[in-house]
């Protein structure tokens, strides 16, 4: 074999890398978005109660519930990507993360089996909180594992620009059902269609992942025996500032993304916007935030991480009460403040994934990863569409979810601050 062919046969194996990397990331996401999208469904099926804002608060608390044990699923399935490989370990959880949202597309309702249907809807979220505590780290070192010097920024942005063409794929879905079905059939079971399209995703995902072998330098650890055997422990005592460091980055495009998914409950419920043209709207501002991802992260590896890193918050102090205001304007504002609300999580998307797994090195990097990556969207994103409500309800003000945006922004403002520059250097512990 040449060199020239040795090189395409590289080529081709790092582009079925991030295929199989992305795609679990695509369904992790893909179930968050159509549960947050069609939460007045699931309020009025499982949660019914003359009170439709205590319906809408059961809904979200158990969309928080997969939140709560996503760390723990981090902190083993995360030592287990460390000691055992990143393939095997990803494989296992696209099965579990696809099979839990299918789960919920078959559950019997609370009209049928009473209490009973909204406890095992709690059960599914939990089983696919726990199998997503290890997606993020294993997917994002997989694919920073696997590409070029000089391309991790491109390589890592796929991680992110994915979940937003998963939101883009979710409101797209409630599009078609929107245009497609009456009412009456949506509730009766069109809401369903979405979750069971899960398990064809993760097949499909399970397979591209079990072709591949593990990537280059987890397999050259492995040769030299330098496997830790307590990645955990490791990661906590060596890399713990890191970690608050990733966990603070993460805040404001968190609450930011979570926004977007609660957006169709939001604006038809506050601003009678109808589910259409929210839809719509979800969609342009998504594709601002896949498009804006691929440009920052090729340009980062010409002018570094860290100017995106601290712009995306600083941008996002500036924006975010403005692009609130326009959303009680018409269809024209509201489009104008998806495509911001798009642009402020666009810089931290092309340049979070490969600028994180640039701190750790390759023997605690999905350890470190996951745990800190699961830490702050439990409680920063799993908690925003519930502080969302409550927000809303108790002050009266249709923007006030702005001034947690804002809150969020600032703390990251600070986390970034604090980052020392990654781009241009070896990957740690190659």
């Amino acid at each position: 074999m040449t060199a020239q062919d040795r090189s395409a046969v590289d080529a081709a194996t790092r582009k079925r890398a991030v295929a199989a990397a992305v795609i679990g990331n695509f369904v992790e996401w893909y179930d968050f978005v159509i549960y947050a999208y069609f939460a007045t469904v699931l309020a009025t099926l499982f949660f019914p109660s003359e009170s439709r804002f205590a319906s809408l608060m059961a809904t979200f608390a158990i969309f928080g519930v997969s939140f709560v044990v996503r760390p723990l699923g981090a902190l083993v399935i995360g030592s287990y990507g460390d000691r055992l490989g990143r393939r095997n370990t990803l494989a296992v959880v696209i099965l579990f993360m696809s099979g839990a949202t299918f789960l919920i597309g078959v559950l019997p309702t609370y009209q049928s089996i009473g209490v009973l249907a909204p406890l095992l809807l709690a059960l599914t979220r939990a089983i696919q909180g726990f199998s997503v505590g290890g997606e993020f780290g294993g997917a994002t070192s997989f694919m920073i594992e696997y590409a070029p010097e000089g391309r991790r920024g491109l390589y890592g942005s796929w991680q992110f620009s994915t979940q937003g063409l998963s939101l883009m794929t979710g409101a797209t879905l409630g599009i078609l059902l929107s245009l497609l079905v009456s009412e009456e059939t949506l509730f009766a079971w069109g809401w369903r269609v979405p979750f069971l399209i899960a398990l064809p995703f993760g097949l499909i995902g399970l397979y591209l992942r079990l072709r591949l072998e593990d990537t280059p330098h987890f397999r050259a650890i492995l040769e030299t025996e330098r496997v830790e055997s307590t990645p955990l422990r490791q990661t906590l005592r060596t890399h713990g500032g890191d970690i608050l460091k990733v966990i603070g980055t993460i805040f404001y495009a968190t609450a930011i993304v979570y926004l977007f998914i609660y957006m169709p409950t939001y604006l038809p419920e506050v601003f009678g916007i109808s589910r259409i043209q929210t839809f719509v709207a979800n969609v342009v501002g998504l594709s601002t935030f896949v498009v804006l991802c691929f440009v920052v992260a090729v340009l980062s590896e010409r002018v570094g991480r860290k100017p995106f890193l601290v712009g995306g918050p600083l941008c996002a102090v500036i924006l975010t009460y403005p692009a609130f205001l326009l959303l009680q304007g018409g269809f024209p504002e509201i489009l104008l403040a998806h495509i911001i609300f798009g642009l402020l999580i666009g810089f931290f998307g092309g340049v979070a994934a490969a600028a994180f797994s640039e701190f750790f090195p390759t023997r605690v990097r999905y350890s470190a990863l996951s745990l800190g990556y699961s830490v702050s969207v439990s409680i920063f994103g799993g908690t925003s569409p519930l502080i969302f409500t409550y927000l809303l309800e108790s002050t009266g003000n249709p923007i006030s979810p702005a001034f947690y945006i804002l809150g969020a922004a600032l703390v990251s403002l600070v986390a970034t601050l604090t980052i020392a520059e990654t781009a241009g250097k070896p990957l740690p512990d190659t």
